[in-house]
């Protein structure tokens, strides 16, 4: 009877098992059976934080309960850096880290994590000053923090961090500090290396740093502002009797931070140094240039990005030169969106593996997942093992004219001489203020029709499509060039050209003609151009006719049928490169058999 009654057991115990597996999901987007959100709300607590040379940073601690009891279980702790204010108040509220800006925190809590939000030094309710972002001692505070947060006796001592954007790169440059209980990361929509995002091509992006200027100053200056349609009155304070004289204290100390645009303005060069610090700040503010330390902190790594944000490139580079664990996800999105993605779902499944010890499967799925822009929805979404994908073929489309003067994109290298396409570049061209840098600083989502836009430059069009086809990887630009002025802005878009004629944006490049000489990248750069922009290497063109060649942001576009592939040649984008260093440059690119101007586009055909 013994035998029958334990056999029994054992065979409700394996159907119980085989059940719970088999309701088990763990994909991307879905996630059941693993673990339950076992709290139902949390406690705030607000305080400062001393760091080694006495600064004070103000903390915010977020701990779940349970009934209105906190936990009392040591639980894995999440925590981010925060540069646009850890808590704001609004009408007499606290709005903070998991009930504002923390894009779904709220979910980690419930699942069992300890969340805490921190204000850089020289910023928030933090004392201290700012002397340009990602300053040395803002990566030692994270360390100092990420100690703290594992030694108190509510952690587990394991740490991960979160965040986009500032919020982000601050966790790759805290991977870099190499605090032991750090043990993964889920950094969106993140820099790799600064120059070409501050200087692209040469040019200096002075609408993001001058927009971002007057924001930060605001945040640092206790102003109130809207920011995305919402009002908020200024920085919270710490808990306590002294906290808002202890917030006014610290704000009245922001008063000594660096102007941002000064600062980048004056770098205008790979190795200039900065006249106040005296450093080569392009290079010490980089997170690239801190890989080796990346790589041998061991921290897990899982990226986000868009194809439409600042930084889709910086994510490729990323996932090329890290060695530690990692995944990397990339969607249609600007820099605030993620759209059709589950984030708060991703972000407990790549927790609960590295934070729990929770083996569901995660690392197990290819490390790259993408959404394929415009293309049918039961295929859209897909995943690759390395990148540039295996299936995308460089294939050249030459730039030409038909036999009506009709410019025109073709996969017919030329074969004539001296043929070439030239026109005074009009400097009122932009893309619009709803362009992807605009939107790294809170400003508005969306291009316009660019049709009219395409007129004020020089553009080459291919005929209509006779079936689908997609680009998925980095399109790059060779032209043979020459302008009336010496130097020229060129700034080159990937257009797509519906039956219709709205000409809509797909990417863009840039390059000033005088920085054209390349270099060699001190790190894996996927084999695009990488052009030097130091001293040594700046050769102004003057008239002759020079080569350029330069990449475009990285795509992942479905063209349809009937559709038509555009490239567009500007010579200034007064929305994001508002300085239009060279007037108006009669342009002339050549397109013969001896200059075949071109753009080589990754093509993939359609699934």
């Amino acid at each position: 009877m013994r035998i029958r009654k334990h056999g029994l057991l054992l065979a409700l115990a394996v159907i119980s098992e085989l059940q719970a597996q088999t309701s088990r999901v763990s994909r991307p987007g879905e996630y059941s059976g693993y673990s339950a959100p076992t709290y139902d709300s949390y406690q705030r607590s607000s305080f400062y934080l001393p760091m080694r040379d006495g600064v004070r940073l103000a903390v915010d601690l977020l701990r779940p309960t349970r009934d209105g009891a906190v936990h009392t279980e040591r639980l894995p702790v999440i925590w981010t850096h925060h540069r646009y204010n850890r808590a704001f108040t609004r009408n007499d509220s606290i709005i903070d880290y998991a009930s504002g800006f923390g894009r779904g925190v709220d979910v980690l809590l419930k699942h069992g994590y300890v969340v805490a939000a921190v204000d850089t030094r020289g910023g928030g309710a933090s004392f201290g000053t700012q002397q340009g972002f990602f300053m040395p001692d803002e990566a030692r505070d994270a360390y100092e923090v990420t100690e703290w947060l594992a030694a108190q006796p509510w952690s587990s001592g394991k740490i991960g961090m979160v965040g986009r954007s500032y919020l982000g790169i601050t966790q790759l440059f805290t991977a870099a500090q190499r605090p032991p209980h750090l043990t993964a990361i889920f950094p969106e929509m993140y820099v790799f290396e600064w120059y070409p995002f501050i200087h692209p091509g040469g040019v200096f992006r002075d609408d993001f740093f001058s927009k971002w200027q007057f924001l930060t100053h605001q945040l640092d200056n206790g102003v109130k502002f809207s920011w995305n349609g919402a009002r908020f009155e200024g920085v919270a304070p710490v808990n306590g009797p002294m906290g808002p004289a202890q917030r006014d204290s610290a704000i009245a100390g922001h008063a000594t931070n660096r102007d941002m645009l000064a600062m980048w303005r004056g770098v205008p060069l790979r190795g200039s140094i900065d006249s106040v610090s005296g450093k080569d700040i392009l290079t010490e503010r980089s997170p690239s240039t801190y890989l080796e330390d990346i790589n041998a902190s061991g921290v897990a790594v899982y990226g986000l990005a868009g194809w439409f944000d600042a930084f889709p490139r910086d994510a490729f580079l990323w996932f090329a030169n890290l060695t530690v664990p990692q995944k990397l996800v990339v969607g249609p999105w600007f820099h605030g969106q993620t759209d059709g993605f589950d984030l708060s779902t991703e972000r407990l499944r790549w927790f609960d593996y590295w934070l729990k010890g929770i083996n569901n499967g995660i690392m197990r799925e290819p490390p790259i997942r993408y959404r394929v822009i415009d293309a049918p929805d039961g295929s859209a979404w897909r995943t690759a093992r390395r990148w540039p994908i295996a299936e995308a073929r460089p294939t050249p489309y030459y730039l030409g004219a038909t036999a009506a003067g009709d410019r025109h994109l073709t996969r017919r290298a030329p074969t004539t001489r001296g043929t070439r396409d030239h026109r005074v570049m009009d400097t009122t061209a932009t893309l619009g203020p709803g362009n992807r840098w605009a939107n790294t600083y809170g400003g508005a989502i969306g291009y316009p029709n660019l049709a009219p836009n395409d007129e004020k430059g020089l553009s080459w069009t291919t005929p209509p499509l006779s079936a689908p086809l997609e680009v998925v990887g980095h399109p790059v630009v060779h032209l043979w060039l020459s302008s009336s002025t010496g130097d020229a802005d060129v700034i080159a878009l990937l257009e797509e050209v519906t039956p219709d004629g709205r000409s809509v944006y797909v990417s863009e490049g840039v390059l000033r003609a005088s920085h054209r000489r390349q270099g060699r990248a001190p790190y894996r750069n996927l084999g695009l151009p990488w052009p030097a922009s130091r001293a040594d290497d700046l050769d102004k063109p003057g008239t002759a006719v020079v080569p350029l060649v330069f990449d475009l942001l990285p795509t992942a576009k479905h063209f349809r049928a009937g559709h038509r592939i555009r490239l567009t040649v500007l010579g200034a984008d007064r929305d994001a490169h508002v300085a239009v260093t060279h007037g108006a440059p009669d342009v002339t690119i050549w397109r013969d058999a001896t200059r075949p101007s071109h753009i080589v586009l990754p093509v993939v055909r359609p699934r």
